[in-house]
């Protein structure tokens, strides 16, 4: 039997001389600068875009403190004026031409640096880590196909769909023949799906006052919630990649998130129709649908939120005339499907909301609406009826706040956390590790 003629097959990728000759043009040192960078702007309430990118990048590659390592620099970036860092990157496969510009392995590259600080913080040794040789999507590889995207693992390629793709393309202008040039969109990949054994839904408050600044670092309550989620989805991909981690954004209602959207997640304001309210039932709610599709036996909901709740759903008019009886100006909002549409494209979220089902708002200073309460409460007690544990995280020193978490911890027999938000990637790491530790315990014992 003939062995295949490896030399009928040739990859061409655009420029590729040029990429080669980029991807030697920046050290390791300059290279962590620039992830640090990115970093910095991607977490901001307000992220630039992609073309302003360059100038910020350059900039902070120009520190003053750094001025005579890099002169001493064998990068030389600044001798060549038609180089381009982005472009650099985007060949990389740091980043990409979307409003979220961060790939999977930019967002893994910059996850694991804040994951090494916190983890050099902390005594992991207890925990019994196992560090997995990559990171992935999932460690079951299912038939179905998906676009590649740079930075993905090059193993779950797909060659005969993507020979299939070229020829394709190629057939469209002319005839194919071998050898075969591919390009970049021509890639594909199998989709996997993952052995799940614990499964955990984060619900992060993206209301109004969750952008307030605190603390001398100047960081906001949000960002430092962004910050720890980062550095938990990359622990657990990293060490638990059997575990299944999700994200869920709620103001006023709630959104599920890629965990890869994490970095860019932003809060509502009073502009956004009444979005910026904050609606634990609304997260409650999808995390149970989450969850209820998932297998594992280990279900858990940790809220991370500033405020009490001001809103709650309204799904029949017994609800709102029993409401309207008591405050006969009360205001209810459904939302427009404009609006519907404009979150789905600016942020990446769809709002998760049953058509006919109303929004109760009431926000009362330091004080829970009864009805707001009492709706609440039963969604709460409904995941908790399910097997779903229920733990919140407070990042406020408002004392009412934490009162009210209190109560509901103990109905739930869950835990409560006040912790400060310079230290919420420590909290939650830390508490992730310890529950899991928990989980391992008890199966060994049975």
């Amino acid at each position: 039997m003939s062995l295949h003629n490896t030399k009928n097959f040739v990859y061409f990728a655009a420029n590729q001389q040029q990429k080669i000759k980029e991807e030697s043009s920046i050290s390791e040192q300059n290279l962590q600068k620039i992830l640090e960078a990115l970093y910095n702007q991607a977490i901001r309430e307000k992220t630039p875009e992609l073309e302003d990118l360059e100038q910020i990048i350059q900039n902070s590659l120009k520190s003053p403190t750094d001025e005579k390592i890099e002169n001493q620099d064998t990068d030389q970036l600044s001798q060549d004026e038609s180089f381009s860092i982005t472009k650099y990157l985007m060949a990389k496969g740091y980043l990409r031409d979307e409003k979220n510009w961060l790939t999977n392995k930019g967002f893994f590259e910059i996850g694991g640096k804040i994951l090494h600080d916190v983890m050099k913080e902390l005594s992991s040794d207890e925990f019994g880590l196992h560090n997995t040789n990559s990171f992935g999507d999932g460690n079951v590889t299912i038939d179905t196909t998906k676009k590649f995207e740079p930075g993905d693992d090059i193993r779950f390629l797909s060659v005969p769909h993507t020979i299939l793709n070229s020829v394709q393309r190629i057939s469209k202008t002319e005839k194919a023949t071998f050898p075969i040039s591919i390009e970049t969109d021509d890639l594909e990949e199998f989709e996997t799906i993952e052995d799940v054994r614990v499964a955990v839904v984060y619900c992060i408050d993206l209301s109004s006052t969750m952008k307030s600044i605190l603390g001398k670092g100047g960081k906001s309550r949000i960002e430092a919630a962004k910050k720890a989620l980062w550095s938990l989805y990359t622990l657990n991909k990293k060490y638990f990649p059997n575990d299944s981690i999700y994200v869920i954004g709620f103001a006023s209602m709630a959104s599920q998130v890629n965990p890869f959207d994490i970095p860019f997640l932003k809060t509502y304001d009073a502009n956004d129709n009444f979005l910026h309210y904050t609606n634990y039932q609304a997260a409650f709610r999808l995390a149970r649908k989450i969850l209820q599709k998932n297998t594992a036996q280990n279900k858990r909901i940790v809220m991370i939120t500033d405020g009490q709740p001001s809103a709650c759903f309204i799904e029949n008019d017994s609800q709102k005339n029993e409401i309207i009886s008591e405050k006969p100006y009360s205001n209810f909002y459904s939302p427009e499907e404009t609006l519907i549409s404009k979150v789905k494209k600016e942020r990446n979220m769809k709002l998760d909301i049953d058509k006919g089902h109303l929004v109760y708002l009431c926000y009362r200073y330091k004080k829970v609406d009864p009805k707001i309460n009492e709706r609440t409460a039963f969604e709460a007690k409904r995941c908790k009826r399910d097997g779903i544990e229920i733990d919140t995280i407070v990042v406020s020193d408002e004392g009412e706040l934490l009162d009210y978490i209190r109560e509901l911890e103990q109905n739930l027999k869950g835990k409560a956390y006040h912790i400060n938000h310079e230290n919420m990637d420590k909290v939650l790491v830390h508490d992730y590790l310890a529950k899991t530790r928990k989980i391992l315990s008890s199966k060994q014992n049975i």
